[in-house]
Order: structure tokens, then sequence, then C-alpha cells
């Protein structure tokens, strides 16, 4: 049978519900100030559950992001604290998020600028981790200023496409899924994220038709609201769905392997209950999980 490749669940949401504290614009990165070694925690769990791959707790530290929070200082300090979070896991994905905000290609800087700017991530990630993992691409030009940055660090890179919920065949942008493979062609994998496991049904038909390793990892949320693209958002404006527990996750995730898949996981609201029963669904139906 096929090898998988597990990854871990989501971060920021599981550290929202573990600290009990009202969810700022800053996500997962506050806690690490606020609650030192909860992120290790998370780490851990997700390991014990079966996952192979730990994603570092770094999507959301970009400049751009630290503006107006008081903590544009501590760019460096913060990435030194998620890497010291993730220092006992034994295979590291560093992972890099959207510039300016999630789902929204539309604010993505000048093809110069965020090339600069992912650059400078990059020189800071390569060194501490196994591969880079691009997460919530949104379009065809954020893809290609994430390789154009990554390609000289020498790391593999795997790029993880966010798709439109209504219609999977779409990335947020609205370009179709397959334009991906104009610019992945470097990539080690491709993949689709944080996007309804119904929509990612849809967009892993498409990946299927290319010629790299492909797989996905699903959030639970209802939607994603209005509310939450607007200016500096907070997950408050995210509502988690109640029908997508460990063994309906697991459902569509075994549903992606079946089409050839090799790689799955969980995104937000996908916690360690979700990654343990899908370990358990990928072994009993005769597969071997092992590391990228």
């Amino acid at each position: 049978m096929t090898d998988i490749i597990l990854l871990d669940g989501g971060m920021g949401q599981e550290l929202v519900h573990r600290a009990g504290d009202r969810p700022t614009p800053l996500w997962s990165t506050q806690i690490m100030i606020d609650h030192p070694g909860l992120v290790a925690q998370v780490h851990a769990d997700y390991a014990a559950a079966g996952a192979t791959v730990c994603t570092t707790n770094t999507y959301a530290i970009l400049r751009d992001r630290l503006l107006d929070t008081g903590m544009e200082d501590q760019f460096e300090a913060l990435y030194a604290a998620a890497l010291r979070e993730a220092k006992d896991m034994p295979f590291k994905a560093g992972a890099i998020g959207p510039l300016k905000a999630s789902y929204r290609p539309d604010l993505l800087p000048p093809h110069a600028e965020a090339v600069a700017v992912y650059s400078e991530v990059a020189q800071i990630l390569a060194p501490q981790v196994d591969l880079i993992i691009c997460e919530t691409v949104a379009s065809v030009a954020h893809a290609r200023a994430l390789m154009e940055a990554l390609l000289p660090m020498g790391k593999p890179i795997w790029l993880a496409f966010t798709v439109d919920d209504h219609d999977g065949t779409k990335l947020r942008s609205g370009e179709p899924v397959g334009e991906v493979f104009a610019v992945s062609d470097s990539a080690g994998a491709v993949l689709a994220n944080c996007s309804s496991p119904e929509a990612i049904d849809a967009a892993i038909a498409i990946l299927a038709t290319g010629d790299k390793p492909f797989g996905a990892y699903a959030n639970g949320f209802t939607k994603i609201s209005e509310g939450f693209l607007g200016d500096k958002p907070t997950v408050d404006a995210l509502t988690a769905r109640q029908d997508l527990g460990p063994d309906q996750y697991a459902k569509f995730a075994m549903g992606w392997i079946a089409k050839g898949a090799t790689i799955v996981g969980g995104c937000c609201e996908v916690g360690p209950a979700h990654i343990a029963k899908l370990a358990d669904e990928i072994t009993a139906a005769g597969h071997r999980i092992t590391v990228p």
C-alpha cells in the first residue's frame, strides 16, 4: 500500500481553545508571549497522535502583521520563540503565511516587495527546518513570489493553496486550480489547505492530474465570514462546524488518499483527536505512515 505523510493539525485555534484568552489579531503569535511552552505542548500532542511533520508556529510572524501591534521590534524574538517551541520535534516544516492577511489575494504587495519580505523570512527559517511549507497561498502571483524567494535557500518547498469554499476548482483569487502547475515546477509537493473539506474534494481531483506528490488539509470553519476579511481581524469572526468531528474528518481525508493523495493533515479547528483518528484509519487501510 501507499506510504502516507501525516501532517499535524491546526495550531492557532488549538492555542486559543487551550489558553482561554480572547483572540487578538496576532493569533498564535501573541500566545507565545503570554503562555510560553503551550505551543510545545500542542506540537507534542500532535506527535503523540501520529503526525510525522511538525509545522512551526511561524505562519503569522511577518513584519506587516506586527505593524501597529506594539510588537514591531520583536520580529526576530518571535521567530526564536517559535523555533524553540519546536526544538524537540524530529521533523519540522517551517510555515510561511500570506502577507497582510489570509484569504485576501487582493492585498498581495508588488512582486519585488513580496519577494524581499519572504526572502528575509526564509533566511531565518531555512537553517532550522527540514522543509518550508507555504500555507494558504491564494493566487498564482502569491506562489510565484514565494518560489522566487525560497529557491535560493536550497530547502524542499511545499505549496499549499487555499481554494474557494463554494467552488474548489478555483483559488481564492478566482484563478483555476490547474494554473498552480505553472508555478510549482520546483516545488516538492502541491497541496490544498485552509478551505472546507467539500471544496478540497474538487481541488484534489485537479491536483491529481499533475506529476507531483499532492495532498490536503482542510479547516473546520462554517465559512470565512465577511467580518474576518476586514482589517486586522480576529478569529472571533469565525465559527467552528459542529458536523466535522474526528470520524467525519477522517472520511474526507481517506477519500483524498483514495484519489492518490500522499500528504494529509488538518488546518484550523482540526485538532489532535482528529489526527489520531486519521492515523488509525490510514493504518487500518494498510498504508504506512512515514516522514517526508
